[in-house]
């Protein structure tokens, strides 16, 4: 019996025992849930029966929460604090590796006992192929020549004036199975075998210059009707974050980015079938789901929760760093990526190579966590490992192994050693399974492990092993199941996700805000630095033009006059060009989320532009205060008043313009 039946039947022992005591209940004509899992007294189930007669909207805003000592105290959940949040996660999850299958199956108790229904999804690929056309050589490499001639190349292509010079390769060839809810399946397969474009693929995060075949469905339903990028989340092996934020605050912005999907819905349903039925539920746990429900929230609990599974609670407030910025270690870093994707909503994970930088333990603890999310809570998860320990190994259901762009097996753990053995291959009993599977389809390591010595070995290619899966009795099995079509009337409504962005347009520029100020304040020292550079120059500048009239005899005089605005113009507009550098390192974080659909692109860039105005005001207001009387501009204050006007434009290349005005404006009084 695996992981998932034994999840099910402790389920249904759960669902007779609630009937029995149900029966008794009502027999003897007394309330089934009167008593909490803690001792009430009469001024707390005094304030649950007023959070009760609340309407709905607030009644899922209020809860009751205990403090470390005496009674417990009505709060918003929107409002909690990171004292309350962190007392309410201890005592829901103190330990993660202990507590946190405990916790999950509460949350799962909760659910079933009224009869709510999780949504699920069954992701299913048929005979996906994936092709490309590449350069090789020193044309691969990314140079300016290359470029060039690589666009001229193509335009010739397309009037077949020159032959394609391309290598073709083939990525995926011709892959077909079947990911189930409530099963962890484990991805394998030696480097440049397909690991990452399979699991693109499967999160339609795949490039447009690809050539691509084949069919992928969640629950049926093909990529154009629904939005795969937000039902599934792709957790890639490239670290990019911002490396001023703290860990905390990078995984906080990811969980608000992508809001809270169904939880809400679902949390309404659950609360109104409780007071239906009299139930009063465990107040941390109450709390906790209304407040992972609340949508737009700056600091959440579930970051707070991600955090402690994913051991970042030791380094939450550390800046997560980058090449010019101390923060935390590479292995914590590979940790925020996973957290990054994790806090959301998505009911399928797609993990690449997440293990890189972890120890052992680490990594048996994360995939430990996933698992007890899988098997409790029915989510879909496909984890790519490249050399598991053997603890880690065994927590999975299923094994995917690619070679060569090809499956050569997908099917339960127990029969993967039983397919190679039919194939005149055994795994050495101490030999890690893990590592056996990458080296048997390879053509270095493949002798070690022939076991029919009646028989001249000779190396079995990636494509044979395929052929003779097809006949194995679990590919048999599996080609029976891709050939039965999903039924997409059982496909819970709340599965898919339709909608592009997890936040209305208003929160997603408050969030784009607020995370703009705060980068803004992380890199202080930047813009005042800038402020006192210009300082020092205005002050270099009333020496250079030092005049106290200026004078209007000549062309010499004009030319004074032109040039000290001139020098202006160029020392407001360079000084604001250090922060290019800082909108270049910017540019990854920005791509990686816009195509998670995290926000859009003109969500990101406007707080970029408006955030930026009061410093440009501030800038030409130093300098014109400096320098305008001493150079000897004109003291008429309508005049003083426009040259004001034309430094505080928010657009540089506006401040230019404005500036030429005044130039023209001033030469034609000469």
């Amino acid at each position: 019996m695996d992981g998932s039946d034994i999840y099910k039947a402790s389920s249904s022992l759960r669902e007779n025992i609630r009937a029995m005591s149900t029966s008794a209940w009502r027999n003897s004509g007394m309330d089934l849930f009167s008593k909490s899992s803690r001792e009430e007294n009469d001024e707390e189930a005094l304030k649950w029966a007023a959070i009760e007669k609340l309407p709905t909207f607030e009644r899922l805003k209020k809860g009751l929460l205990f403090g470390s000592t005496g009674p417990s105290n009505e709060v918003n959940v929107g409002d909690l604090g990171m004292v309350d949040r962190k007392r309410l996660l201890d005592r829901l999850v103190n330990a993660a590796d202990e507590d946190n299958e405990k916790f999950l199956l509460r949350l799962r108790n909760r659910i079933d006992r009224v009869g709510i229904e999780l949504p699920t999804i069954e992701v299913k690929f048929e005979h996906l192929s994936v092709e490309a056309d590449v350069d090789t050589g020193s044309r691969a490499l990314p140079s300016l020549f290359n470029f060039y001639l690589g666009a001229f190349e193509g335009f010739l292509n397309l009037f077949h004036l020159l032959p394609n010079r391309k290598k073709h390769i083939t990525i995926l060839d011709d892959v077909s199975g079947i990911l189930k809810p409530s099963r962890l399946t484990l991805l394998l397969g030696p480097p440049s075998s397909g690991k990452t474009t399979l699991l693109l693929a499967l999160a339609g995060n795949l490039a447009k210059e690809l050539q691509v075949s084949g069919k992928v469905t969640y629950n049926g339903h093909e990529f154009h009707e629904f939005v795969p990028k937000r039902t599934s989340a792709y957790i890639g092996q490239n670290d990019v974050h911002f490396g001023e934020l703290t860990v905390r605050e990078t995984l906080a912005f990811s969980s608000r980015f992508q809001g809270v999907g169904s939880r809400y819905e679902m949390l309404v349903e659950l609360s109104r079938r409780e007071k239906n039925a009299n139930i009063k539920p465990d107040p941390d746990l109450d709390i906790y789901m209304k407040a992972a429900a609340s949508n737009g929230q700056e600091a959440s609990v579930v970051t707070d929760y991600t955090l402690k599974i994913l051991g970042l609670d030791v380094c939450a407030d550390t800046l997560v760093g980058n090449q010019m910025i101390r923060g935390i270690s590479g292995g914590q870093k590979k940790r925020v990526t996973t957290g990054e994707m994790i806090v959301g909503p998505s009911k399928v994970l797609l993990m690449d190579e997440i293990s890189t930088g972890l120890d052992s333990s680490t990594t048996f603890q994360i995939v430990n966590s996933m698992k007890h999310y899988v098997h409790i809570l029915e989510g879909t998860a496909l984890i790519s490992l490249l050399q598991p320990a053997p603890e880690t190994y065994a927590l999975f259901d299923d094994i995917i192994l690619l070679s060569d762009g090809k499956i050569v097996y997908e099917g339960p753990r127990e029969n993967v050693l039983e397919f190679f053995e039919s194939m005149g291959f055994k795994c050495p009993e101490r030999k890690n399974v893990a590592d056996f599977l990458q080296e048997v389809t390879s053509k270095k390591d493949q002798k070690q492990y022939w076991m029919t010595r009646d028989k001249p070995y000779r190396f079995v290619t990636a494509n044979e092993f395929s052929n003779a899966y097809k006949s194995f009795h679990v590919g048999r099995r599996l080609a029976n199941e891709l050939e039965t079509p999903y039924d997409k009337s059982k496909s819970h409504p709340a599965a898919l996700t339709t909608e592009k962005y997890g936040l209305n347009t208003k929160e997603l520029i408050k969030a784009c805000f607020d995370r703009e100020i705060l980068l803004m304040k992380r890199n202080s020292f930047v813009f005042i630095f800038i402020l006192i550079q210009l300082t020092i120059v205005a002050l270099v500048t009333m020496t250079v033009f030092f005049r106290t009239n200026m004078h209007r005899r000549g062309i010499e005089d004009g030319g004074l006059y032109v040039g000290a605005l001139f020098f202006g113009v160029n020392m407001v507009m360079f000084n604001g060009m250090v922060e290019i550098p800082m909108t270049i390192t910017r540019l990854p974080v920005l791509y990686k989320q816009r195509d998670f659909f995290f926000y859009p692109t003109w969500a990101y860039a406007l707080p970029t532009m408006f955030v930026k105005i009061p410093l440009s005001f501030l800038e030409a207001g130093i300098w014109t205060i400096l320098t305008y009387y001493v150079i000897g501009f004109d003291p008429n204050i309508w005049r003083k008043l426009l040259v004001l006007d034309s430094c505080g434009g928010s657009d540089w290349l506006h401040f230019t313009l404005q500036f030429v005005l005044c130039s023209i404006s001033e030469i034609s009084q000469l």
